[in-house]
């Protein structure tokens, strides 16, 4: 492939800055951003912690858990999104994040309500539909407040609020539940008595009330990037041609992220697990490591995913965005594999390292790469489109693929190891063959999407 040099690519990538606003509210608006899926992560992560609690009281499988944390939260997430998402190309984003803040906060905090297993369930599918408001008119806003050649950085700080949130739900969830736990059941006013657990969810999920708040800060920005010769609003039935008639590139891109983020919820929903039944830590030892891991791992990643890519495509690689996916995935082949394996907790600790590294940079990246070769008027309908293939699959087939092959091929609770190291293993391996394949396609779309700026 041939490159462009640094000026000739910024001055065909780039806008003019002063069209856009000013930089230092455009990131404050990123941090607010954030700040809010770092919260939706707190509250959709918190579970892992508490596993062994909740399967001692309610008397459940590991499988049962698995729902929990993967199809309640994850089927309404995925098929809300795709309503929200339309809306975001048409109303205001920043009025349907604080709707869903507010309806993921209460709804978390209702988890610690749940008297039985059905209640719980049914709590963790309304997370799922309030959390489902907030990616698709997060990117949206970010595409609109940023120009492409600083695209990558903006989005990539929003999507470290995957790995902030997982480390704070175990930093601040091991904490929480040492500190419920110490005290025993606790008995609240107009609810009666409820069990460390319960008091957990209720003590994380009601904060988020205050971002909700937040949101009356940010402003709606103009619209940019819009495709020539479109309405402003486009039906869904021009949406839908639009994406199958370029399902090559589209499709390749939804279907490689969809198994970055298996391996991805594979590793939150059962890495602090598997450090209780493997190495005899507490849940509050596996909180505060795991977490602290995840809060340097996950920035660290982010950033330089963010970096690379932008520094790549101002070099003239149109590409630069997919390349640092496969980059991040690759580094995810050679290490979550093995992570599972080592002998000690503190061999498996180090491997956590470039296992939390991989993720984060192909998670970053792969919104940012969808925004590259996206409408500004289908922007909300293809992220949640997007989040609904990666979702509908990550959350699922994470959780429960782990799961499933614990409790009916190895049969023994202790095999889970094994069961973390076989998925990630298949889903590495898969991913960096699709992604590679849509270099190409990849090259083609962004070369089009330089006719609409």
């Amino acid at each position: 492939m041939t490159t462009r040099s640094a000026d000739e690519a910024a001055s065909i990538h780039a806008p003019i800055d002063d069209a856009y606003p000013s930089s230092g509210y455009a990131w404050y608006v990123v941090s607010v951003l954030t700040l809010a899926y770092v919260i939706s992560f707190i509250d959709r992560q918190i579970l892992a912690l508490l596993v062994g609690p909740i399967k001692a009281d309610l008397g459940l499988t590991d499988t049962q858990m698995s729902l929990l944390m993967g199809l309640a939260f994850g089927v309404f997430y995925t098929l809300m999104g795709i309503p929200l998402g339309r809306l975001a190309d048409r109303a205001s984003r920043r009025a349907l994040i604080a709707a869903g803040i507010t309806v993921w906060s209460l709804m978390t905090a209702a988890c610690g309500l749940a008297r039985g297993y059905v209640q719980l369930f049914v709590a963790r599918v309304g997370v799922g539909v309030g959390e489902a408001s907030l990616s698709p008119s997060a990117l949206s806003l970010i595409s609109d407040y940023f120009p492409q050649h600083k695209r990558g950085r903006a989005i990539g700080l929003y999507q470290m609020g995957i790995s902030v949130g997982a480390g704070m739900a175990m930093i601040l969830g091991g904490a929480v539940i040492g500190f419920a736990s110490a005290g025993g059941d606790t008995v609240l006013p107009l609810v009666g008595t409820v069990k460390p657990w319960q008091l957990v969810f209720m003590l994380v999920g009601l904060p988020g009330l205050g971002v909700a708040l937040l949101m009356a800060t940010v402003r709606e920005p103009r619209r940019r990037g819009m495709l020539k010769g479109g309405p402003d609003k486009l039906p869904l039935r021009f949406v839908v041609n639009y994406l199958l008639e370029r399902k090559r590139v589209f499709g390749l891109l939804f279907i490689g992220m969809s198994v970055v983020t298996i391996v991805g919820y594979a590793y939150f929903s059962w890495v602090p697990t598997m450090f209780i039944r493997t190495f005899g830590w507490s849940i509050g030892q596996v909180g505060y490591a795991y977490g602290i891991l995840l809060l340097i791992t996950g920035p660290l990643g982010v950033n330089a995913a963010g970096w690379l890519a932008d520094y790549l495509y101002q070099k003239g690689y149109p590409d630069a965005h997919l390349r640092t996916v496969l980059t991040g995935v690759l580094i995810t082949l050679v290490s979550a594999p093995f992570m599972p394996l080592m002998p000690t907790a503190t061999s498996a600790l180090i491997m956590l390292v470039p296992a939390s590294i991989g993720p984060a940079m192909a998670t970053a990246t792969g919104a940012s790469a969808l925004m590259m070769i996206t409408p500004n008027q289908m922007r909300g309908q293809t992220s949640a489109v997007y989040l609904f293939v990666i979702s509908i699959l990550g959350l699922t087939v994470g959780p429960t693929a782990v799961a499933l092959l614990t409790d009916y091929v190895y049969r023994d609770e202790a095999a889970l190891r094994y069961s973390i190291a076989w998925v990630s293993g298949i889903g590495a391996v898969f991913s960096t063959v699709v992604l590679f394949s849509n270099l190409r396609p990849y090259r083609d779309a962004v070369a089009e999407s330089d006719s609409w700026q």
